[in-house]
């Protein structure tokens, strides 16, 4: 490792047993556009991976509908062996139509069949943290997470989390397995899982925003964030960064990007510590 540039995010234990760097990696940007296809550029994609890990990042956050499947594939292309600090989440339960196209699906077998296919994508003999990636009212709760729960008991999955849930969401499918970290839209201009977020943090679950940087009209010449950017000598999308870091011990972001450049400045705002007056004028402005 050249420079620990995400270390001073801090660390925490997924499950209480599995310690990640809380500033991570999301791989959603790295395959063409719609998240369909190819990278634009494929070599590119390699060095963003390799410079995350040698940045300090650990925890990579990825789908087996990114693509589909090419952000799994790019992992281990890039990062096979893994690092023994390296974790990787995945996440499965949303079909890919087309470019901009989701649907989910949550049907057990069809889990089962992608843990199994993303332990073959990966290079993995289990998968550190497996995530539903939206819960899909077709089918009750009980089995789509009790299906990962098998795979976990058969050794397949070490953890299990969920994404963009609510708080009885999360608690009914608590009734089925141990729910380690909860993925939900959340920047310093959405706050919409705000009580999910507090209740995550109470109970100790990982929080994982997706969409961490966006800050709408803050980011304005004008407005709150570029100011306090300015005074930091930081961009407002590192920024963004710091507030959620500051926001609570479990929020782990992951801001994804397919250059090197944009990897090491979001990589930076490791680094930014928000003075209280700082952090509460930011959560104000956006409320």
């Amino acid at each position: 490792m050249t420079e620990n540039i995400a270390a001073p995010s801090g660390t925490f234990r997924l499950g209480g047993d599995l310690p990640v760097v809380r500033l991570g990696y999301g791989t959603m940007q790295l395959p063409g556009e719609g998240v369909w296809g190819p990278p634009r550029d494929h070599d590119e994609a390699l060095r963003v991976l390799r410079r995350a890990v040698e940045i300090g990042v650990t925890l990579f956050d990825t789908a087996d509908s990114y693509g589909p499947h090419v952000a799994e594939e790019l992992l281990r292309e890039a990062l096979h062996p893994y690092a023994d600090d390296v974790v990787i989440a995945t996440k499965a339960g949303l079909t890919r139509q087309g470019p901009h196209r989701w649907t989910p699906l949550g049907q057990p077998a069809y889990l089962r069949q992608e843990v199994e296919l993303s332990l073959r994508r990966l290079g993995l003999e289990r998968i550190d943290l497996f995530q539903l990636h939206r819960i899909d009212p077709a089918y009750p709760v009980a089995d789509q997470v009790g299906e990962l729960k098998a795979l976990q008991d058969e050794g397949k999955i070490r953890h299990i989390g969920l994404s963009q849930v609510s708080v009885e969401e999360l608690q009914e499918a608590q009734r089925t397995a141990e729910i380690v970290s909860v993925q939900n839209l959340y920047n310093l201009a959405d706050r919409s899982s705000e009580a999910l977020l507090d209740h995550c943090t109470e109970h100790g679950i990982a929080f994982i925003p997706w969409f961490p940087l966006a800050t709408g009209e803050l980011s304005k010449n004008d407005g709150p964030l570029a100011a306090a950017a300015r005074e930091h000598d930081a961009s407002p999308s590192q920024l963004a960064l710091a507030w959620l870091l500051r926001r609570s011990p479990v929020v782990l972001p992951i801001p994804g990007t397919k250059s090197v450049e944009h990897l090491d400045a979001n990589t930076a705002a490791a680094s930014i510590e928000l003075t209280d007056a700082e952090f509460e004028a930011l959560g104000r402005a956006a409320a």
